[in-house]
């Protein structure tokens, strides 16, 4: 794989956040970086996205797999039964969920404004 070296400024804040997670993850701080860089331009923006591809992101859910994953590590938390690695996998399935109630939610606004689906009151 050929890399290529790239200097940023990074706001502090996303700084901060990315050391946590890196040292959460025992991870480098360059990988958790290039990991969430990856994510971010995976997806294309919603608006761009054909119709028949809007109205099935409206309708998109979490996989079984992932929902029963999730549910399983918020009832052993609620417990306190929860290792670290069971934290980080915890936090990554959330930040999972909550993308894809964003990426839903937007999908149904674009929907909206063309007429593929009504207006909720």
């Amino acid at each position: 794989m050929m890399a290529e070296r790239v200097t940023l400024d990074l706001p502090s804040e996303l700084a901060e956040r990315v050391r946590v997670v890196a040292a959460r993850t025992q991870r480098r701080f360059e990988e958790v970086l290039v990991d969430w860089i990856g994510r971010g331009g995976a997806e294309p923006d919603v608006e761009s996205l054909p119709d028949d591809e809007i109205l099935a992101l409206c309708d998109r859910e979490m996989d079984a797999e992932r929902q029963e994953a999730l549910s399983d590590f918020l009832q052993r938390n609620r417990e306190g039964l929860l290792s670290e690695a069971d934290r980080c996998r915890l936090d990554e399935l959330m930040r999972i969920y909550r993308i894809g109630l964003v990426r839903k939610a937007q999908a149904l606004r674009v929907a909206v404004a063309r007429g593929l689906k009504p207006r909720l009151s």
